[in-house]
């Protein structure tokens, strides 16, 4: 679920060193909305006017008050775990000894210190660059069906699957093609341009730039004249608080996830893993390994729900007295259903209490297995939070998955899920995430996810926009409202944070993906409101808890 949202820059054609713009050069670049605070989310609409959390009321309100540990687990890509805000808070099975080699406390996952990783493989190595499902699936049952008709097919629910398998696949495909013939020039005027203003700045060819340092910067020919144009223009579009180099990577790593669908390599979990994606067999497979090239995303998450407070480093974490348990789930690409549901079950059986999935994909071959593994989680009294997604699509139309439409019938709106949409700082026409997924009936909530900063691998920081980090924002809210409230269950805990989402009646605001057509905002979750840690602690003081 690792949002990415094409850079919208006109076509750059290349002659020789000469750099052609698409755009006539008298045309005023359009500056973007003024950067919020570097830490909006944790702010307080009625006195900082940003419609964050309202933290600093929060821990005000529990001040005095003593706290209690709360596992966290992330489902996620990895995490730094030398990332200096994380890594005293980091989770630690004090059960196994380090590097040992041995599983010393027989729960099937050798050395696993501070999690596991389900991608991971013999030789310290990971499965993390992968496809969508639906190319998987597509390439799994072509064989079988490419030819076959409604009146030859014999299994006709496959048969049926297979078909909607296709019209996936085929919608993923054009995407990607599409938008790989409209990035990769623009990735490749980003490097040229890129080269010639570090000359200009005579930073280094490993030096970094931002909107700042063009400014004063003196351009001496037309080619640095349409370089400085080009990066002026992605700042202002991407934020001007990135690098160059920070904004080349997110499009180089979007890149080859299209790449990934377009020239998909369909053996590197067998050869990398070794183990059967369609087979739940319970044999142990993975490795220890946390940090890969991948990590970035599952460290942002981690350090939104609980990096150190106040130690004049990076940014304070939602929750003061968490422990991080990292789950290595996502490559990039689409997660598995089987490393989904075996992840919630290592991560229940360890310890933890809330459960943080900044993950989703459009097709569940194997959805019996995460519903049940939802389900464990449930009767162990964890808290799941779900990122909606990043497709600005109604996801009462088109659900992701996972979700809590069991297929058993058995649920639709789980006591122990909450799915967390994205908002905006300031209150407005723009508050909903313009990329954000939503529905009345399946996205409960909206939490801070537009320009959210949070910490990154190798002590670096990052901006960035998804569902992906309002549902850790969220969860960290659960994991406050249990450090101080340790009887209150996980339903109860879903119970108070939606309950904190005061219903915006009346907020006019434009329906994400569109730039024309307006929607009240509580027509986009359930409770029409943002998760708030004051409020929610309020309610929660008011509670009789009932976790066993």
């Amino acid at each position: 679920m690792f949002n990415f949202r094409p850079l919208i820059l006109s076509a750059f054609l290349f002659s020789s060193l000469t750099i052609t713009i698409s755009v006539s050069a008298q045309e005023a670049v359009k500056k973007s909305e003024p950067e919020p605070p570097k830490f909006w989310h944790l702010m307080d609409l009625k006195t900082e006017g940003y419609f964050g959390i309202s933290l600093k009321q929060a821990y005000l309100f529990v001040k005095g008050k003593q706290s209690k540990t709360v596992v966290v687990a992330t489902l996620d890509s990895g995490i730094d775990t030398l990332q200096k805000d994380l890594k005293s808070i980091l989770w630690v099975n004090k059960k196994e000894i380090p590097g040992n080699g041995i599983d010393d406390d027989h729960n099937g996952y050798v050395d696993d210190i501070h999690g596991w990783n389900f991608l991971g493989g013999a030789g310290g190595k990971a499965d993390f660059n992968e496809t969508t499902e639906e190319v998987r699936e597509y390439n799994k049952l072509k064989g079988k069906y490419a030819n076959a008709t409604d009146s030859t097919a014999t299994n006709k629910k496959e048969f049926a699957y297979w078909q909607r398998v296709k019209t996936v696949y085929d919608t993923t495909l054009n995407k990607a093609t599409t938008e790989t013939t409209q990035l990769q020039p623009i990735m490749n005027a980003l490097m040229a341009t890129s080269g010639y203003i570090k000359q200009a700045l005579k930073i280094g060819a490993n030096g970094t730039f931002r909107e700042t340092d063009l400014v004063n910067m003196k351009t001496a020919n037309d080619t640095l004249s349409q370089s400085k144009y080009v990066w002026t223009t992605i700042f202002s579009q991407e934020g001007g608080n990135k690098t160059n180099a920070e904004i080349i990577k997110d499009l180089s790593e979007y890149l080859a996830k299209l790449n990934n669908d377009l020239a998909p390599d369909l053996e590197a979990r067998k050869r990398i893993v070794g183990d059967n994606v369609d087979s739940m067999d319970h044999k142990p497979y993975g490795n220890n390994l946390l940090k890969f090239a991948d990590a970035s995303h599952g460290t942002g998450v981690a350090g939104l729900i609980g990096a150190v407070r106040n130690n004049g480093y990076g940014i304070n974490g939602v929750a003061d007295n968490v422990r991080i348990m990292a789950v290595k789930t996502v490559p990039n690409g689409d997660e598995y259903d089987k490393d989904v549901a075996n992840a919630i079950r290592y991560a229940v059986d360890n310890g933890a209490k809330i459960i943080n999935m900044s993950f989703g994909k459009k097709l569940s071959p194997h959805k019996q297995w995460v519903d049940d593994a939802f389900k464990y989680a449930a009767s162990k009294d964890v808290l799941l939070v779900l990122a909606a997604g990043n497709d600005n699509d109604d996801m009462d139309k088109n659900p992701d998955y996972p979700n809590d439409l069991f297929a058993d019938g058995s649920s639709t709106d789980a006591d122990n899920l909450i799915n967390v949409g994205a908002s905006s700082a300031k209150l407005g026409d723009h508050l909903a995430g313009d990329f954000s997924n939503y529905g009345k009936k399946m996205v409960d909530v909206f939490a801070p996810g537009v320009k959210v900063t949070t910490v990154d691998t190798d002590a670096e920081f990052n901006t960035e926009d998804g569902t992906s980090f309002s549902a850790p924002i969220t969860s960290g809210i659960a994991a406050l409202l249990l450090e101080y409230y340790p009887t209150l269950s996980a339903k109860q805990l879903k119970q108070v944070i939606l309950a904190s989402a005061t219903p915006l009646t009346g907020t006019m605001v434009y329906k994400p993906g569109s730039k024309t057509e307006k929607v009240d905002f509580t027509t986009l979750s359930k409770t029409g409101g943002i998760v708030n840690a004051y409020k929610a602690l309020q309610i929660a003081s008011t509670l009789q808890g009932e976790r066993k």
